[in-house]
């Protein structure tokens, strides 16, 4: 089978419509649609039926997605062992989400390099929709995820249930607590439900922000409060630079390791999830 024609099965699915799946591989839809008929033709069934809404799997399509899914993941897969550096073994390619590369991620690195240096890495950063994609079309072994969604062929483990903390910076400390200290980070929709729900009331924020990160640092060089993943800001507590906001409601921040149940028997892969339970032990 043409690998040209598996990922475009793929996108098709992911995007609900043959036009969507051009525009994302960067061809033209009489394209798309002639590597899905020729596909239909070499397997003998009909793998879409296509409406006014976009392209709806049939049940053979069902059946073969997982199929398609495992061909294109063994040819990146073989992609990555012909590039290995010399003296490598094997290789892994995996990413995480910006607000939990550190220190999850780089204590996995470390680990890495000190455990199973015949292993070469591929460490990659980015947000989840991305992350997905690129677990999805092979480029990815594992993705590490805060909220990760179910895909068919792909297995869900918990890794760490962090929390959730609110700290501020010693010079607020005495003052009271309003909207202009408080930094709000988005920490996804279930932390926004349960903060609205239980957390004192600062009124509104004076900043917002989608990043972790972004947000600690912003209050450890311009003061405030906000809330951070624990193993996060425990350094910065430690060195005094932070105090945690006694009494302050704390949430729960999980992380999974997401990657697909086809490669999970390689023995690098085995050695890469390995290393993450001991990361974050």
């Amino acid at each position: 089978m043409d690998i040209d024609r598996a990922r475009t099965f793929l996108e098709i699915v992911h995007c609900g419509s043959f036009l969507r799946a051009a525009d994302r591989l960067h061809v033209t839809q009489t394209t798309v649609s002639a590597r899905i008929r020729t596909l239909e033709e070499e397997l003998g069934r009909q793998l879409f039926v296509r409406n006014r809404n976009g392209a709806q799997l049939t049940p053979a399509g069902r059946e073969f997605e997982r199929f398609a899914q495992s061909f294109v993941q063994v040819w990146e897969r073989a992609r990555h062992q012909l590039a290995l550096p010399a003296g490598r073994t094997g290789a892994v390619a995996l990413g995480g989400e910006l607000s939990l590369w550190n220190p999850l991620l780089l204590d996995w690195l470390v680990y890495m390099r000190k455990a199973r240096p015949q292993i070469a890495v591929h460490a990659h950063v980015g947000v989840p929709d991305q992350l997905l994609e690129q677990l999805r079309t092979g480029v990815l072994d594992i993705a590490v995820l805060y909220a990760p969604k179910l895909l068919p062929g792909f297995r869900v483990e918990l890794l760490q249930e962090e929390q959730l903390v609110l700290v501020r910076t010693p010079a607020a400390g005495g003052e009271a607590a309003s909207g202009l200290d408080y930094v709000y980070v988005d920490w996804g929709p279930l932390f926004a439900v349960q903060h609205g729900a239980g957390s004192p009331a600062f009124g509104e924020p004076g900043v917002l922000v989608g990043l972790g990160p972004l947000g600690l640092s912003y209050i450890l060089r311009a003061g405030g409060m906000g809330y951070f993943r624990k193993g996060a800001v425990t350094p910065h507590v430690e060195a005094g630079e932070l105090e945690l906001v006694e009494g302050a409601p704390e949430f729960t921040y999980p992380a999974y390791a997401v990657y697909a149940e086809a490669g999970e028997n390689r023995p690098e892969m085995q050695d890469a999830l390995a290393g993450l339970k001991r990361a974050v032990g």
